[in-house]
């Protein structure tokens, strides 16, 4: 049997996400936002990657880096049940685990080959900015769905039904952002706080105002029982 491994990361993740608050729970909540898996050099290389460009989807297996020196426990609180509820850790995706290893099916939109570096963008990634990739595996249709699969816990997508209002300032943020980038700010940061990034023990506070990082920017906002209110959105210049 073997006692310990020790595994080498072979890439690094650059993403929107600044900070573990705000980060989906689950990979594919936030398809707007695209992120960059960067091979580290020592695996960056035309030939490792022949072929993946034909997979629609990969699955990424990272490290939690945040939680490596964090410990774990046999009981954990799901966000999903409220943060009330006990579940073993093993019947959870918690972080907290033995081996703080996460798993992430995510849609695979190109492979680029720059001189000496490979990056995969990649869509609908869970994983803060600097995670570090252990293994990147080709997703297979006819073997990784499982059409009649159940978890009870976890049985359906949870998303908030709310129109998402934005304040005259943070709209002017937002139209200067697709300006300059192309892509959609209003939508990432509506995928985001669709999720209800609060802790569970705080959302029958309507008054509170939450602050989560994406990108360079610092956005200010507050859910109420009929609408997300982005109150502020202001750039860290980071």
């Amino acid at each position: 049997m073997i006692d310990s491994l020790h595994l080498q990361p072979i890439a690094v993740v650059r993403s929107a996400f600044k900070e573990k608050f705000g980060i989906p729970r689950q990979p594919g909540l936030a398809n707007s936002i695209i992120s960059t898996i960067e091979l580290l050099p020592e695996f960056s290389s035309a030939e490792a990657v022949r072929g993946l460009e034909q997979a629609s989807h990969i699955w990424l297996i990272f490290v939690f880096s945040e939680c490596v020196d964090k410990g774990w426990s046999t009981l954990v609180r799901p966000p999903r049940l409220g943060g009330n509820k006990k579940l073993g850790v093993f019947a959870t995706r918690s972080p907290f685990r033995p081996n703080p290893l996460g798993l992430s099916p995510v849609k695979l939109e190109a492979v680029r080959v720059e001189g000496n570096k490979v990056f995969l963008d990649v869509r609908g990634a869970d994983l803060l900015d600097g995670t570090p990739i252990l293994d990147i595996k080709p997703y297979l249709p006819y073997s990784d769905v499982i059409d009649n699969a159940e978890f009870a816990v976890a049985d359906k997508i949870e998303k908030l039904d709310l129109p998402v209002v934005f304040s005259p300032e943070a709209k002017t943020v937002c139209q200067l952002y697709e300006q300059n980038s192309g892509s959609s700010l209003t939508e990432q940061i509506c995928d985001i706080l669709s999720c209800d990034p609060r802790p569970a023990y705080k959302k029958n506070d309507s008054e509170r105002i939450y602050g989560v990082k994406l990108h360079n920017f610092d956005i200010r906002w507050q859910i109420t029982n009929d609408h997300i209110y982005v109150e502020s959105i202001i750039s860290t210049g980071t």
